[in-house]
Parts: structure tokens; sequence; C-alpha cells
């Protein structure tokens, strides 16, 4: 009897000890998510993506985690953040444009009724959610963070401040406004650069909710480095005069690396030089000293902004939760040709450079620098456009110094968000009726480094359109022809196949048209 009674306990200690970690990992909590957004940051700016420009962090996240090649944005501001945040296309989201209501649905200007934020659906298991820096989607209440989800909030509702304080960039009547938890702020604190305090807000965040049993969703979005070119004087100085060799070397060097680091095919060709930019040879001592202040500005504005990943990547470790957390960094757009010098609507300040008595842009012609290989900018459906750099890190879930180019979008970081979280996207939420996602879940190729099969992709934004169906795109600017171009052998767009090959040409453009009608999508010229 008693040999009976020992073997009955060794089973049970047995069972025991397989049922443990298996209760163990079911109960285990869920992983936190980390989204960062940088503005107006150029496909080639990062060190892990070919630049020179210290940005040590992100290249280690890069160097542990994984670097999607072929990941798209929306080619602008509002509506790269509507189609991140709710996982639609811009249209769908009620973001087509920017925040001013032009008179149809697909173009109001705050986020639709029908759409829902990652913040919004994570609630679902519990997570706290935080949001530091830009929102830029809609100025409605119903459209503000603290009512799409977020429980701690800091927020600019604008497209565009200072770095040093809230007065207005613009003399057209527009102000900036910033929202903390849902109330309005002032920023008149000139030593306080917003970089800084974008990261401090976050910092701050997590380390209030350090004890919680809850898994966090972290919403981090910089303004850095959009216009107004402002820096601090220290990190201006780490790069004042490394740009003296002016842009067309730059290119060339960014577009050597890339090629080492395997970013590129090493059979494309590098994109024509913009059109409009001056000859560097051509151009003054004082000339040359000039655009090397703009560069190493713009340069200064994108290292402090990795210094900051840096803090909370810290900060991260510090609760101890670092092993427990899915980072993805991206940007909003390609590099900007914006010309604020020549726009009448833009306060002018011709103080010194860099600093709050400043207000100045990079030009198109480090702008083309910035979307080394390719050609074109923000506002574009071209590759300048709508190429983003993409990391993501998730230790012992993703492979540590991955390169892959599935091609990906921001409408699919929603579904890839509820993938990790356990969700499965609803059909309703608070009684609404959503719209059904056009995105997938990037998981499996985060986790496995696989490649699915093709895809087919839209874009339109004033005027400027494309598809990419498989490794055809056809994409035009606003009044322009159709061009066509086969990514696989020429992603830099530099040999136009539209004549070669017109029944393409054709058979994409059906397949656009559909799409545009479908998500609302009106001629530039019929808006407001």
């Amino acid at each position: 009897m008693y040999k009976d009674l020992r073997f009955s306990f060794l089973q049970i200690l047995l069972l025991l000890a397989i049922l443990t970690p298996a209760r163990a990992q079911s109960e285990k909590r869920a992983p936190n998510i980390i989204i960062i957004l940088a503005d107006d940051l150029g496909f080639s700016d990062l060190g892990c993506f070919g630049s020179e420009i210290k940005t040590p962090n992100l290249d280690r996240l890069a160097g542990e985690g994984l670097r999607l090649t072929s990941f798209y944005n929306s080619g602008r501001c509002c509506p790269s953040r509507a189609a991140l945040l709710t996982g639609l296309y811009p249209h769908q989201a009620g973001i087509g444009d920017m925040v001013q209501d032009k008179g149809s649905p697909a173009y109001q200007g705050f986020l639709s009724k029908n759409s829902a934020t990652i913040a919004q659906l994570l609630k679902a298991k519990n997570y706290t959610t935080i949001v530091s820096g830009k929102w830029h989607v809609g100025l409605v209440p119903s459209a503000l963070a603290h009512n799409r989800g977020f429980d701690k909030s800091f927020t600019m509702l604008n497209n565009g401040s200072s770095y040093f304080n809230s007065e207005p960039i613009y003399n057209d009547g527009r102000k900036v406004t910033f929202l903390l938890d849902g109330e309005k702020i002032e920023r008149q604190d000139t030593a306080r650069y917003l970089t800084q305090a974008i990261t401090d807000f976050a910092v701050k965040s997590l380390d209030e909710i350090k004890n919680s049993e809850n898994p966090f969703f972290l919403y981090v979005t910089y303004t850095a480095p959009h216009w107004p070119i402002q820096a601090l004087p220290e990190d201006i100085a780490k790069y004042k005069g490394k740009y003296l060799k002016g842009w067309d070397a730059l290119r060339k060097e960014r577009f050597a690396r890339q090629k080492q680091l395997g970013i590129i095919d090493k059979n494309w060709a590098l994109s024509a030089r913009f059109e409009g930019a001056k000859d560097w040879e051509n151009l003054s001592a004082t000339e040359r000293e000039h655009w090397d202040t703009r560069m190493a500005i713009y340069a200064a504005m994108i290292d402090r902004m990795d210094q900051g990943i840096g803090s909370i990547l810290t900060k991260l470790k510090d609760i101890q939760q670092d092993k427990n957390t899915l980072v993805i960094f991206v940007s909003d757009n390609g590099g900007s040709g914006d010309t604020v010098k020549d726009w009448d609507y833009v306060t002018q300040k011709n103080g010194a450079p860099g600093s709050v008595a400043s207000i100045d842009s990079y030009y198109p012609e480090w702008g083309n620098a910035s979307n080394t290989p390719f050609s074109l900018f923000k506002k574009n459906t071209h590759e300048g456009g709508i190429a983003s750099p993409f990391i993501a890190w998730f230790p012992g879930q993703i492979q540590a110094g991955s390169l892959n180019s599935q091609v990906g979008h921001l409408i699919d970081l929603l579904p890839t968000c509820l993938d990790w979280a356990g969700l499965t996207y609803p059909k309703e939420l608070n009684a609404k009726k959503l719209m059904p996602l056009p995105g997938k879940s990037l998981k499996p190729t985060l986790t496995s480094n696989s490649q699915t099969t093709d895809r087919t992709l839209f874009w339109e934004h004033e005027g400027s359109r494309a598809l990419r169906s498989g490794n055809w795109k056809l994409v035009a600017e606003s009044h322009q022809p159709w061009a066509l171009y086969d990514l696989k052998s020429d992603r830099t767009e530099t040999n136009n196949l539209a004549a070669r090959y017109p029944d393409k040409v054709k058979a994409l453009e059906k397949q656009y048209l559909e799409w545009a009608k479908q998500v609302g999508v009106v001629d530039c010229d019929l808006i407001k």
C-alpha cells in the first residue's frame, strides 16, 4: 500500500512539474509595446541605414533586431499618423489630407467615428496607454488623445512648433497647442528643448507605472527633425564642418554605405540629383558654410532624438521590462523639400542659426541627400516621399541583425500590435461599426524573418498617387501622367517603363481607380 501511495505522490509531483511552466506561461504578462515615430526623417538618415549621423541607440536596436528595407508610410504627417494609429488608409480614417475639413468624409480632417486607435483596442487587455509628442490627427474633441484611449498624454496638436517655446511659427493665425492629459499648457521655458520634453514625459510615465501588473503601450512621436531646424548648441557643434563636402558627395557616400549594409540592391542606380539643386562647386566659401550649418543643425536634431531614445531604453531596463517589450521605430514620411524662407505665411526669423531666434529648413538639396537613394520628398508618392527606415526589436523573439525586404506599411502596425497582444480586431467599438482593416500583422515576418506573398498597396495625397503591386509600381505626381517601374530591378525609379508596357499601366490604373473610389479619393482640384 505504501508503495502505491509513494508512486501516486511521485506522479503528482511529476504532473505539477509539467503543468507549472504551462500555467506560468498562460499567466505571463502580455508584451509591452513601444512605437517611436520620427517626423520628416529621410530613408538614409540613420547610421544603420547608411548615414554618418551618430545614432548609436537606434543602431543597437537594429543590430539586436530586424530592419525592414521596403517599409512604407503615407507620405505626410497627418495621413501617416492616421494610418499608424487606426490600421486604415488615411482616407478611410477621415484624414486624406491634413487637419482642415475639406468637405467630404475622406478629407474631414479628424479621425473617423468608424476608426479605432491602437490604444483604444489594447484596453481589452488592460494595457496602460501613453502618448508623448506630436498628435496631429484632428483638432475636434473626439479626435484628441485622451478621448482616443490614452491614459497619459503630452501632445502637440499642430504640424510645427519652435523647439524652445510655444510661440507660433506661422503668421496666418495658426497657434501652437500643447495638451497635458487633455488640458492646455504653455511651453515658454526656452531652456526646455522640445525633443527632450517629449523624452522626459515618456520616461516619467514609465517610471510611474513601474509597479503595475498591466502591460503598457507607449507611443513616442517626436517632432524631430521637422523644421524649424533648431538644435542645442552642443549637438550642432558635433557636426559643424562635416558637410562642407556638399550634397553630391554626401549622397554618393550614403549610397555606398547602403550597399555595404545590404539596405539596397547593389545593382540599383542612384537616382538623379534633385533638378533644382545648386552646383556645390560653384558656391562661394560663405555660401558653403551657410549650407553646412543647415545640415549640421538637422543632423544635431536626429542625434538628440537618438539620445532621447537611449534614455527611454535605459528606463525600460531599469523597470525590468526590457525582456518583454516590442519596440518599433519608423518615420512618418521622407525627408522634406520645404523652402520655408520662401513662404510668406511662415514667420521669418533670421537670428543665430539653430536657435529660437531662427526659423529655417534644410531645403531640397539636403532633403534629397536624406532620401538617398530615392528621388523627391515628403508629400510625393515617389519612393523618396513614402519609404521609411523601419526597425523592430524584441529580445528573444526577433532574430538579431536581421534584414528583410518584405513589403510593409504603417497600416500594418495596428494588426501587428493586436497580434502580439493576443487580440482580434472587433467589428464594433462603443456601439460604432469599425471599418475593416486593409493591413496585416507583421509578427510572422518579424519573428521568423520570413517573406510572405506579394501584396498591393495604394497612396494618394493632394493629387500625388501611386500603387505598388508585387514588384510593379505605378506612380504620378499631381497633373502628371503615370510612370511605371519594376522595383525589383529599379526601386530608385530611374527607368520609366510606361511606354513599353501600356497594358500593364492600364491594368494597374484600373486597380488604383477602384481603390480610390472605395476609400473616397477626390480630385485635389475639386476639394476646398
